[in-house]
């Protein structure tokens, strides 16, 4: 990716900025039991987080598939994340295919509720990850 200092670090606070807010919505989506919704924002959250750490470093983002091909390429496989990390993200990315694409697959509570937890702690190591190569 082609980008001036400047504008990376422009975009990883925005992308930083959006996993945020949109973590943020997840409680909302909880009150209100709307489990499917809940999967997705649960995604977008990390997804946005992943990107932010993508572009931190200089790597093309691409699709939904090939940012968590690099995240498994660049920092799993590196041993920058645990192997955990990397397939819990690739178990949100499928939940989310499956919630948003799938009329007959229903989330149920169980599904999401379990996973904010480590959403919220893998968001946390991701910041932390850009904040010290800053």
């Amino acid at each position: 990716m082609s980008l001036k200092e400047e504008d990376r670090r422009i975009i990883v606070s925005l992308e930083l900025e959006k996993a945020e807010k949109t973590f943020a919505e997840t409680n909302i989506l909880r009150q209100a039991e709307l489990w499917s919704n809940l999967a997705n924002r649960l995604y977008y959250s990390l997804f946005h987080a992943m990107t932010a750490m993508l572009v931190h470093d200089h790597h093309e983002v691409g699709t939904h598939k090939g940012a968590a091909n690099r995240f498994h390429m660049y920092y799993v496989k590196t041993g920058l994340f645990t192997v955990e990390e990397g397939a819990f993200y690739s178990q949100m990315q499928a939940l989310r295919e499956e919630s948003d694409y799938n009329c007959s697959y229903n989330v149920t509570e169980n599904d999401v509720v379990v996973r904010i937890e480590p959403t919220r702690q893998l968001i946390e190591k991701i910041k932390q990850y850009i904040a010290a190569k800053q």
